[in-house]
């Protein structure tokens, strides 16, 4: 349930209300828009009383949320949720350009991609370090040798890192080293996972999974929140349909259906989403222009080389291209590409 406390609450009369719903044993979530502030309540709601808390100062009402998913829902905290990490925010007036290769295959690529995409406007470096593969026999990534090059690329181009941690046992390898934790699609679903990087207070990056409903992605971002970790991303990356002309379908739709439901800030893959290197562009540009807080686009230095998702994989000058034909959409929307700082 959510508390509405009335205009002009007191801090007084708020920390009443949740020092009497934490005797009873609920867990307390407090957020302070402009006009008031809400309470959020989580626990058995059989335990609590809507009378009682009604009846105590400063209280205006009390709401049941109606969605399986609470610490996410918008009926929780009605104000958009802004991400920050290091100089950087993710969602609110700022929009995010998050690009890089698919995997880390070397020093030398990693690096010149890097440079590649500071200089053409990103915001901020994607690399794989540890890369799920359907096929076993596909390039796995780096590793740990990944994970120290991608250190070196943040350190010479002052780009924050988003790398994807795969098992609950890596999480404390791969935070010491990205800006942004990702979850891939593929672990959506892996419980242990999320709870782990919910227990650390790094940002979270969490790709919708390959035949989610928006509904399961959502609940899959309660288990992080739930974890304790409020530092959230949402990124769409398409989901697998009956089409086969495209990678996968790149449901734009969900960019407004999520930003309705939850406050959590929203991206798009475009890469994924299409598997088509024409198509990334356009559907860059139309998911900005649906309200998308950012995209994340797969960039390589030669993409004829790529070990992995090279069909998909701008060079460096389409990216360039890329950037300057949204730059406008950005700045129609009241919004701004926010440039790294050296």
């Amino acid at each position: 349930m959510i508390i509405v406390m009335q205009p002009g609450a007191t801090r007084e009369e708020e920390q009443r209300v949740i020092s009497h719903l934490e005797r009873e044993g609920f867990k307390v979530h407090l957020s302070r828009g402009i006009e008031r502030t809400i309470i959020g309540v989580i626990g058995d709601k059989t335990r609590l009383k809507a009378e009682t808390v009604t009846a105590l100062a400063g209280v205006e009402k009390v709401v049941p949320i109606l969605q399986p998913y609470k610490l996410a829902s918008r009926d929780f905290h009605p104000e958009d949720t802004v991400v920050e990490t290091g100089n950087r925010t993710i969602g609110g007036a700022a929009v995010q350009i998050i690009a890089g290769p698919c995997a880390v295959e070397s020093r030398d690529q990693l690096l010149e991609a890097a440079d590649a995409v500071r200089e053409a406007g990103a915001t901020m470096l994607r690399g794989g370090a540890y890369k799920p593969r359907s096929s076993p026999y596909s390039f796995q990534g780096l590793a740990a040798k990944g994970l120290e090059i991608l250190a070196e690329a943040r350190e010479r181009t002052g780009l924050p890192v988003v790398t994807e941690v795969m098992d609950q046992n890596l999480v404390e390898d791969v935070a010491a080293v990205a800006d942004v934790l990702q979850i891939g699609s593929r672990n959506m679903q892996n419980f242990a996972l999320l709870q782990a990087v919910g227990q650390t207070n790094k940002p979270v990056l969490l790709k919708r999974g390959l035949a989610a409903t928006i509904e399961e992605w959502l609940l899959a971002a309660e288990y992080i929140l739930n974890a304790g970790n409020s530092r959230v991303i949402l990124c769409e990356r398409g989901i697998r349909t009956f089409e086969t002309y495209t990678r996968n379908t790149l449901d734009l739709s969900a960019v407004p259906a999520v930003k309705h439901l939850s406050h959590l800030p929203v991206i798009v893959d475009p890469s994924h989403g299409t598997g088509r290197r024409f198509m990334v562009a356009p559907m860059a540009r139309a998911a900005l222009a649906a309200g998308a807080d950012g995209i994340m686009v797969e960039v390589h230095p030669r993409p004829q080389e790529a070990l992995s998702d090279g069909s998909q994989s701008l060079d460096p000058e389409q990216f360039a291209a890329l950037v300057r034909e949204i730059r406008p959409i950005i700045t129609a929307s009241g919004r701004e590409l926010e440039r790294q700082v050296v």
